[in-house]
């Protein structure tokens, strides 16, 4: 049986702000409401939060991590001890569509063909390019990396960055949810809404009777979420960014479930960090374009990256990727703005002021 393969269950217990956020374990957040912390092997955020919300007898999570095998048996210890099995999940809402959010839900639902899975309306053409991917899944960020003129660096990433890519993750939800709507549980109804920017079709979920907003990556902790890394990236992936969080501003202040990263107090106080941030960040891309810089590459590589302040050459190669498109996606804000002028030879996006 699938329990005694995994071993015993995951030990319960209430949340410690002064634990590591990614120690195995299923943490109590309040009356039927826990947070499992599921392993992401060799990528720098090493886990992914699943939250588990007691439904009357049935189990609704929200995310429900990468698909690998140390998760799902991971996750299989966390159910057992809320004295649940895979059988209990009826539902599964997911804040979007990346691979150690989405993933999993599609092989649980393989399982269990009554699970419902739920995801934002806005997926949909990233879920279409993902089941169209056959050889080249870095394709869609190679494009963007060209654009700003790293073409050595999507050579690279092609290069040294292997992906394991199977179309069958991609499948279809049974739902989309077209937020802001309602989401009716059996014992609750939350609210849906849409926070486009780090994907085109996140979504955040509010359980108003636990005082709570699942944030998924939107709104993180420590760390600002990457913008637009996905196959089918918006026009300006910070614009909207921007603008969701002014969204979620708007709304009544409550706990800030997040993806990665222990709960927080106030999702108001952390999302006026992360608008000071981009204000900053906005400004220092548009010094290193007075100074000289022409492109997202160029203005890229003046900057200082991580909370550790590192040098753009000292990243990883998908970590230097990232960066370039973080950096062009504020380079079409301040062009947007009027703050810059963007222009475009022989395929690469060029930037001056005035």
């Amino acid at each position: 049986m699938a329990a005694d393969r995994d071993g015993g269950p995951l030990p319960l217990r209430p949340d410690d702000p002064g634990r590591d956020w990614t120690e195995p374990g299923v943490y109590e957040l309040g009356a039927g409401l826990y947070r499992i912390p599921l392993p992401m092997p060799e990528d720098g955020l090493r886990a992914v939060n699943v939250y588990a919300v007691r439904d009357g007898d049935a189990i609704v999570l929200v995310d429900s991590g990468w698909a690998l095998p140390e998760a799902q048996a991971r996750l299989r210890q966390a159910l057992r001890a809320l004295d649940a099995d895979e059988d209990r999940i009826s539902r599964i809402l997911v804040t979007h569509a990346h691979r150690d959010h989405y993933n999993l839900a599609v092989r649980l639902r393989e399982r269990h063909p009554r699970l419902r899975v739920g995801l934002g309306l806005a997926e949909e053409g990233t879920l279409c390019a993902a089941q169209a991917i056959v050889t080249e899944p870095w394709a869609a960020l190679c494009a963007q990396l060209r654009l700003g003129g790293a073409a050595a660096l999507a050579k690279e990433v092609v290069a040294d960055v292997p992906v394991e890519h199977d179309p069958a993750d991609w499948a279809f939800p049974d739902e989309w949810i077209d937020a802001p709507s309602a989401i009716a549980l059996d014992t609750a109804t939350w609210q849906a809404y849409p926070t486009p920017g780090h994907t085109r079709g996140h979504v955040v979920f509010v359980d108003a009777a636990r005082d709570v907003m699942f944030c998924g990556d939107h709104v993180l902790p420590h760390i600002t979420p990457s913008i637009g890394f996905e196959p089918s990236p918006a026009v300006s992936p910070l614009r909207d960014y921007l603008d969701s969080l002014r969204l979620v501003r708007d709304l009544p202040d409550r706990t800030m479930l997040p993806a990665h990263g222990h709960p927080g107090p106030s999702v108001h106080a952390r999302v006026d960090e992360l608008v000071a941030h981009h204000d900053t960040r906005l400004d220092q891309t548009a010094a290193a374009v007075t100074a000289g810089a022409a492109t997202a590459l160029e203005v890229a590589q003046r900057l200082r990256w991580t909370r550790r302040g590192r040098a753009f050459d000292d990243l990883d190669v998908l970590s230097r990727c990232l960066a370039v498109t973080e950096t062009a996606a504020h380079l079409d804000v301040l062009a947007g703005t009027g703050r810059l002028r963007r222009t475009e030879d022989d395929g690469v996006r060029q930037y001056r002021t005035g």
